[in-house]
């Protein structure tokens, strides 16, 4: 099926412009593995883009660790379809399942799931070769979490939030979970880490309003260890309160149609996007459905490379979509 746009309202008109298109710059079949399937961020630096594939394929049970990607959006060229190269990223091989990442400062920020008794954890990684790490959380005073998913850095404060689902029970490469599946809020200035909402099914996707006055949360318990429709395929907003930041006033932004929300995105107007199984969706701050972009097979996570650019993963090629909406500036510093 060819990528097309759906507008529902005439509101996104204005987010996708008058020169708007979307089309395939990356296809690969690898084989092994998903090359294109979580963590994207962006490198305004180098107009790179870095991403994760999913897990290897040695056993349902018995996964390999997936791998980090990159590709340059400099090898992009003309205005027609595309198969650029991605080139591995040789990360610590102490990084297990990376499923997570956001700009901190001028490193990437990695979640991992850990594997076994390797534990879920917050990792800085260096951009630039030699691509060196280290460790800034792997636990909850004590507990290890069971397997981070997405994060987010908070536009006004600067504090890390992530989602923390059981992913890595039900996939096969995790024991048994240790923690409810929460948010957490993490300062990197003092270590300091503490539970902001709870009572999700599988929190996944998070993102924030510009003024980081609201919290974006996915919950894709409809498909987790045995696929059930009646279970939530939502994305629920919260207010941040001011002081502790914790997330209060729980209540629905929208439930998704096709599969789950995945990854999610807030662009500078505060319109909501969110990787789905048809695409990307995007909803207004009030959860208004605006619009469609059909990439004809399922998406797992996207990212603004810059204003006017969005990059969609989805496992086994990755869509550009070029048009009018600015991202959220919180990106590597050089």
């Amino acid at each position: 099926m060819p990528s097309f746009f759906q507008v529902w309202y005439t509101k996104l008109l204005d987010i996708l412009g008058s020169n708007v298109s979307v089309r395939i710059i990356a296809d690969h079949d690898v084989g092994e593995f998903a090359f294109a399937h979580e963590v994207p961020i962006y490198n305004p630096i180098q107009d790179q883009v870095f991403f994760a594939s999913s897990t290897g394929t040695t056993g349902v049970n018995h996964p390999a660790n997936n791998q980090v990607n990159m590709i340059s959006l400099k090898d992009v060229k003309g205005s027609g379809p595309q198969n650029i190269n991605f080139t591995k990223v040789p990360i610590m091989p102490e990084l297990q399942m990376v499923n997570g990442g956001t700009p901190l400062g001028r490193n990437l920020l990695f979640a991992t799931n850990g594997f076994g008794t390797s534990p879920s954890r917050l990792e800085l990684v260096n951009p630039r070769p030699p691509f060196n790490s280290t460790t800034i959380l792997d636990n909850f005073h004590g507990r290890q979490f069971n397997s981070m998913n997405e994060l987010k850095v908070h536009p006004t404060s600067g504090a890390v939030f992530f989602t923390d689902a059981d992913y890595g029970l039900f996939l096969g490469f995790k024991p048994s979970p240790a923690l409810p599946d929460q948010v957490y809020r993490f300062d990197p200035k003092t270590g300091a880490v503490r539970v902001v909402a709870d009572q999700f099914n599988q929190c996944d996707g998070i993102a924030f309003s510009p003024d980081g006055k609201i919290a974006y949360i996915g919950d894709s318990g409809a498909i987790s260890n045995t696929c059930d429709a009646t279970h939530p395929s939502t994305i629920y907003a919260f207010d941040v309160d001011p002081q502790s930041q914790q997330f209060r006033n729980r209540r629905v932004l929208a439930y998704i149609d096709t599969l789950i929300p995945d990854g999610i995105e807030v662009d500078s107007k505060g319109n909501v996007y969110a990787s789905t199984g048809d695409g990307i969706q995007i909803y207004d701050s009030t959860g208004v459905l605006l619009g469609k972009i059909f990439t004809g097979t399922p998406s797992s996570n996207h990212i603004f490379a810059g204003a006017g650019r969005l990059v969609v993963l989805a496992d086994l090629k990755i869509f550009l979509v070029e048009f009018a909406a600015a991202p959220l500036i919180i990106q590597l510093q050089a």
